[in-house]
């Protein structure tokens, strides 16, 4: 039986100390025996992490940078060159999502960092580490990209707009590449993981939220599953693939849908979105 083409494959892996990326490392590592490069900036929660991998431990390593600074990606480019460093894959996760509330009530801090990490990172990874993925005989890149990429969500416009961003780059790229390198993006609803952060602690407490929430390793099995199978695009989530169907059909009645939803639920989380 021919083996998928993940098999020993390494896999560099941004926002890999938790959720998604270390719970899609640990899937790799244990399906396909890839190595994995993960990369964090909180060295704690990484090695708690990797104590979990117990005997597969060493196809976990990992470098510590903040992805938003783009002289991080330089100088760890220099040190994949100087030892001799391979990729096979890069899977683009790092993100945030800021509190949900109308436009002009961000800063000018916030809007610059959820800009910088959402989307220009990932631009700045790739443009880095081309040179070192085209090497690789089986090339690919995965960028994770929101269902709020494929939306959008009224009190979430800087999250929209750099996952609007995201999308339109990934398939650009696929586009470009696609006789080169395979190109993909994911789209995950509400995830259990830390997305919900920065919102109030009633938000990241609600049973409704959690309820629709997908348990993060269950996300992470169709992630993986959609690499293995090479998906262009790996939507997920009770909210993410109505969001990416009904989006696609009524582009115009289905941000409106989602906004009474929001405003009808009288979540404390939505109250700077419909404060008048």
């Amino acid at each position: 039986m021919k083996k998928n083409w993940l098999y020993n494959k390494t896999v560099l892996i941004t926002g890999a100390s938790g959720g998604i990326g270390f719970s899609v490392a640990k899937l790799l590592i244990e399906k396909y025996n890839c190595s994995i490069i993960g990369i964090a900036r909180n060295e704690q929660k990484m090695l708690t992490a990797i104590e979990s991998l117990g005997d597969k431990k060493a196809n976990f390593t990992y470098k510590l940078f903040d992805v938003s600074i783009k002289e991080n990606w330089q100088v760890f480019y220099e040190y994949l060159i100087k030892n001799n460093v391979k990729i096979d894959v890069l899977f683009n996760n790092a993100g945030f999502m800021l509190p949900f509330a109308k436009f002009e009530k961000y800063t000018e801090q916030e809007i610059d960092e959820i800009i910088k990490t959402n989307f220009i990172a990932n631009i700045v990874s790739i443009k880095t580490l081309l040179p070192i993925i085209k090497q690789s005989k089986s090339p690919a890149i995965f960028n994770v990209c929101s269902a709020a990429g494929l939306c959008a969500v009224v009190g979430q416009s800087m999250y929209c707009a750099t996952k609007f961003a995201m999308r339109g780059f990934t398939d650009t790229l696929y586009q470009e590449y696609k006789k080169e390198i395979f190109v993909g993006g994911i789209y995950p609803g509400f995830i259990k993981t830390d997305i919900l952060n920065r919102q109030t602690e009633s938000a990241k407490n609600n049973k409704l939220i959690n309820k629709l929430m997908m348990p993060v390793n269950k996300a992470s099995k169709k992630i993986v599953k959609g690499m293995a199978r090479k998906k262009r695009r790996i939507i997920m989530g009770l909210d993410g693939k109505p969001m990416s169907f009904f989006g696609r059909i009524f582009p115009k009645l289905t941000p409106t849908l989602i906004t009474g939803v929001l405003k009808s639920s009288k979540l404390e989380m939505f109250d700077e979105v419909f404060k008048n």
